[in-house]
């Protein structure tokens, strides 16, 4: 029997084999380069990547900011406005799930350029439709010259022989007016660019996320995507200050002599230049391409992702071997090979508990967030009686920036505190539960509705329990022939609406200038214990009893609950990164993004949009007959409607989050206590191999091996 030399013996104490440690390429790989400077290198990525997530929120704030705008200039419900906002999580669709498998195997950086490419253009092709529509038109009454004239609506609509109803027209002429009202369809074109912007943008969240996870330090991490998520929330606030300021330009500056338009960006009818912005946005998102076409396609690792040993989130967590996922230095991973693996991946990840419920809680929590951002400033609007351009503004200004200080707030808890995945599942569910307690107090803040006689008030003042178009017509605007879809609002001196001078019964109109003045109206008169008839003035009476208090109001209790709501963001991605096994990190991330715009994205928008569309008290009708945008809501309805919905969502959100944090509290106690289990094994392993060398040590030291005491 041969017996082992001196040297074999030391070489086997010197160099223990560890239970848990493999050989493997990456090890090899990572410890000759970890050495090399690479901070610099990963901090132009993270700039870079800063600087594509405010290009692409700079877009999609600016895309909320014009959801009005949009539905007046092409005459479309909310609801379609709604599939036109959802066009964009259908792009992501369509591509997502390959982009995210299959991108983290080639070069991230350069993938992410593609897209950034495609979602510039995307931006432009929206703003295109201004270019060959024709010029907008709004319902408005006007007398024929700038001079000072007097008519009366009144008597204009009874005796002009030339006036006729729609019903009265020639067969021939009712389908040449469709023909070229045909020019409101091109809305696809917006449809189809906002599509292209969701193709482009598929990348950079996946891709880019794993990207930083993977070559920053654990502790470092957190950090950088809280840097990432921050710089992404200043986008939406110059994507609404753009807004803001677009919408006070109107639609066709620069195409038509401004002079001539009569109303004012405070009118229900007001179109903003809303194509403007997407010209900006998108030559932003092409320049946003550039420096990821010089960045490498990996970097090295820093030493405690690759320690199996340590006793870190990641090591103690996640169970499973470490393997690679992207090729070894050196070779190129093969189409074949990864579509092997796809299915596998897929059910690796579904069948994690943690990872599942908490894709079903952010999922149904963002169908509550981004419904109620999708229609926040026409709900502004709408309740409290504000222009588009000031919606755009406060929501810019004041709201968006809580969102960015909760979501940076939240990574310097987590690095601070040195949180782990079982605290920061705790944060995300305490930030949900907090935000949607606030959220309930925005029921109490709303305004009545407007005075609008025969729609909201009778023609004597009174509340009207239900409202009929034929509510419109009342004994003192009779002898008056009026048309009931005529929206020509003006405000009588008795601060009740009328839906046009027509139908207040308005006798005289006198214009100077752009301003037109209603005299003898005898449905003011009406309702007044002045005596004679009253006048009016073009556009809606202002909301008041105190609607402008319960609007700051509002303001106030919509900041802090941004704020809280969006302190759980960064937790809930350390949550979702920290229960996967690395190499399904950016598949993970893909997963995650494509379950939020399929069951989020594409239908929050559109359902919100069509029970929204159920509180329309008014309607605009085109000239082919078919229903147009929503001209007056039931503020009471609306209400009900807008927070109730996010509501009823958010609190599903909550109990599907408190599951989260009892299976990931029970997943993560059986892990780390058979984590315990196999360091007692190892250090046990350590002990007796220890109690080896040392005595093989001292029977080298006397040149002693068994038997050797028979040759003597």
């Amino acid at each position: 029997m041969d017996t082992p030399s001196k040297e074999d013996t030391q070489l086997f104490c010197k160099n223990p084999v560890h239970p848990d440690r493999r050989p493997s390429l990456k090890t090899d790989y990572s410890s000759s380069e970890e050495k090399q400077p690479c901070c610099g290198e990963l901090k132009v990525f993270l700039s870079a990547l800063s600087f594509i997530y405010f290009a692409k929120a700079l877009a999609e704030g600016y895309l909320k900011s014009t959801i009005t705008q949009i539905e007046r200039r092409f005459d479309i419900p909310s609801s379609l406005v709604g599939v036109i906002d959802g066009s964009f999580e259908i792009g992501n669709l369509l591509v997502i799930t390959f982009v995210s498998y299959f991108g983290a195997k080639l070069h991230r950086p350069k993938v992410i350029g593609a897209g950034c490419l495609i979602m510039g253009v995307g931006t432009l092709l929206i703003a295109m439709p201004q270019f060959f529509m024709e010029r907008y038109r709004y319902e408005r009454y006007s007398p024929f010259s700038n001079s000072t004239v007097s008519i009366s609506p009144c008597l204009q609509k009874s005796n002009n022989e030339l006036s006729v109803s729609i019903m009265e027209k020639s067969k021939s002429k009712i389908n040449n007016e469709c023909e070229t009202d045909a020019s409101s369809s091109m809305w696809v074109y917006v449809f189809l660019g906002n599509l292209l912007r969701g193709i482009g943008e598929t990348p950079i969240q996946p891709l880019g996320i794993a990207y930083l996870d993977d070559f920053a330090s654990e502790n470092n991490a957190a950090f950088y995507i809280g840097c990432v998520q921050t710089v992404a929330i200043i986008g939406p606030i110059f994507g609404f200050l753009l807004g803001s300021l677009c919408a006070k330009l109107y639609v066709d500056i620069g195409f038509v002599n401004l002079d001539n338009i009569s109303i004012t960006p405070k009118d229900p009818q007001w179109v903003g230049a809303w194509w403007l912005g997407y010209l900006i946005a998108g030559i932003v998102s092409l320049l946003a391409a550039m420096p990821f076409w010089y960045l490498p396609k990996s970097l090295p690792r820093p030493q405690s992702t690759d320690d199996s040993n340590s006793s870190s989130e990641k090591s103690k967590f996640i169970v499973g071997d470490h393997t690679e996922y992207q090729a070894p230095h050196g070779e190129k991973a093969k189409i074949t090979e990864m579509a092997r693996d796809f299915l596998p991946s897929l059910k690796s990840l579904f069948g994690n508990p943690v990872y599942f419920l908490y894709l079903c809680a952010s999922t149904v929590q963002f169908n509550s967030l981004l419904g109620m951002v999708t229609y926040k400033p026409k709900y502004i609007e709408q309740q409290y009686g504000q222009s588009s351009s000031k919606a755009n503004f406060v929501i810019g200004l004041i709201n968006i920036p809580a969102v960015a200080l909760g979501i940076f707030s939240g990574g310097i808890i987590m690095k601070k505190f040195r949180i782990g995945v079982h605290g920061a599942a705790k944060l995300y569910l305490g930030s949900s539960v907090f935000g949607y307690l606030l959220f309930l107090s925005l029921f109490a803040l709303g305004c009545e509705n407007s005075d609008v006689a025969g729609l909201t008030v009778s023609y004597q003042g009174n509340k009207l329990a239900s409202y009929h178009e034929r509510d419109l017509f009342s004994d003192c605007n009779s002898r008056c022939k009026c048309s009931e879809t005529k929206w020509e609002p003006i405000c009588g001196e008795n601060g009740i609406t009328y839906a046009s001078p027509c139908l207040a019964g308005c006798q005289t109109s006198i214009r100077s200038g752009k301003a037109i003045v209603f005299y003898n109206c005898t449905c003011v008169g009406n309702i007044t214990y002045k005596s004679g008839n009253l006048s009016g003035t073009v556009g809606r009476c202002q909301k008041d009893n105190g609607c402008p208090n319960m609007f700051l109001y509002f303001l106030v209790i919509s900041v802090i609950t941004s704020y809280t709501l969006s302190l759980g963001g960064i937790p809930g991605y350390i949550v979702l990164l920290r229960c996967i096994k690395p190499q399904l990190k950016s598949f993970a991330l893909g997963i995650h993004t494509l379950a939020v715009r399929v069951l989020a994205g594409i239908p929050a928008p559109v359902y919100f949009g069509v029970l929204i569309d159920t509180s329309c008290l008014k309607w605009r009708f085109k000239r082919c007959g078919n229903r147009g945008f929503c001209r007056l809501y039931d503020s009471n309805a609306f209400r009900h409607i807008y927070l109730g919905l996010t509501m009823t969502l958010g609190t599903m959100s909550i109990f599907l989050s408190m599951a989260v944090l009892l299976t990931l509290k029970k997943n993560y106690a059986l892990k780390h206590r058979n984590f315990r289990t196999k360091r007692e094994k190892t250090m046990m392993s350590a002990s007796i191999r220890k109690e080896v060398c040392s005595t093989s040590d001292h029977l080298l030291n006397f040149n002693y091996w068994p038997g050797k005491e028979t040759q003597l």
